[in-house]
């Protein structure tokens, strides 16, 4: 018998290790999508007949907010950075247009708080690209100053919350044919954009060079300084972008409301195999994992846990996966 037809001598190379190994570390998205198929489930085991086309929409229509601040993470964690202002920027642009729209109107809401947002991610960009300072301590800080100015706005309006626009509670809320989220018209061209920008731009190859090796790319010629202003003014457009569809969907505006998206935001794009090192990562796998938890926080719902109990086991989850992630991609 010859060498080649030995018993056992044509392993399978998908049943070893290095090969599943290498699938969670290039192939992200292909294990997540599996994970959300199996929690999708367990979803139906412990709820039969709960999964349909509205669950399905109203699932979206919730992920749709965190995908977009996740959208944030992704692209600042690809340089090395986090954005943690996100949520005090979304917060405050709702806010902002919902105060102005009774007034000057909803497009002159918009437009300031686009504004807004842009200055603050000027400045962030600004103090990360220029002045060297942590994107952790430069977001963070950011964040405290956008709250700031938001509770001043808000004694100056002599208002503790506002009516949201028809446009935001249409948008964020409202379903076509009882199962598509409205919500989706804004968030498909985003997305297309995004994962187009990050595979078939310059700047989205940038900031992959930024991230896997700074100084090489600085001897290529880079700018990262420019890079990383441009790169926080688009995060925090993001940002406000989710907070118009944020105040829709809750049918509030405060300048609190995004602050518990945060953290999730970033559990997100790290569950999405995006690496908090920066160089590696995808918006792809970002949406995934943002549909990832909400449709863990479903389940936890479905089996009945009260509020503190579903945060520990939340917590507890996203901890578990990125530690697991980060393992098997070997990342410190």
């Amino acid at each position: 018998m010859s060498e080649t037809a030995r018993p056992g001598s044509a392993r399978n190379p998908w049943l070893g290790w290095a090969a599943w190994r290498g699938l969670f570390r290039d192939r992200p998205i292909i294990p997540l999508v599996g994970l959300l198929g199996l929690l999708v489930v367990v979803i139906e085991l412990v709820r039969p007949g709960m999964i349909g086309p509205e669950w399905a929409g109203v699932i979206l229509r919730a992920a749709v907010v965190l995908a977009i601040l996740a959208g944030c993470q992704t692209l600042t964690m690809l340089t090395g950075g986090i954005d943690l202002s996100v949520g005090a920027v979304a917060s405050m642009s709702g806010f902002v247009v919902a105060t102005l729209a009774t007034g000057p109107g909803t497009p002159v809401g918009i437009a300031v708080a686009l504004a807004v947002a842009a200055l603050a991610g000027l400045l962030s960009g600004i103090g990360v690209g220029v002045f060297r300072v942590h994107p952790l301590i430069m977001t963070l800080g950011m964040s405290l100053v956008v709250l700031g100015f938001a509770n001043v706005w808000q004694l100056q309006m002599v208002q503790t919350g506002a009516g949201v626009p028809d446009l935001f509670r249409w948008l964020g809320s409202g379903l076509s044919l009882g199962i598509v989220p409205n919500s989706l018209l804004v968030f498909v061209p985003l997305a297309v954009l995004i994962l187009v920008a990050l595979r078939r731009t310059g700047y989205g190859r940038l900031l992959y060079a930024i991230g896997d090796n700074p100084v090489a790319a600085r001897l290529s010629g880079a700018r990262g300084w420019q890079v990383l202003v441009v790169l926080y003014v688009i995060s925090a457009l993001l940002a406000a972008v989710a907070g118009f569809l944020l105040a829709g969907l809750t049918n509030i505006a405060a300048v609190t409301l995004a602050d518990s998206y945060v953290l999730p935001s970033v559990a997100a794009a790290v569950i999405g195999g995006t690496s908090i090192m920066g160089g590696r990562g995808g918006f792809g796998g970002t949406i995934v994992g943002a549909l990832i938890l909400t449709v863990l926080s479903s389940l936890l719902s479905a089996l009945g846990f009260p509020e503190a109990v579903r945060q520990v086991l939340f917590g507890s989850i996203i901890v578990a996966v990125a530690a697991a992630y980060t393992r098997i991609t070997s990342e410190s």
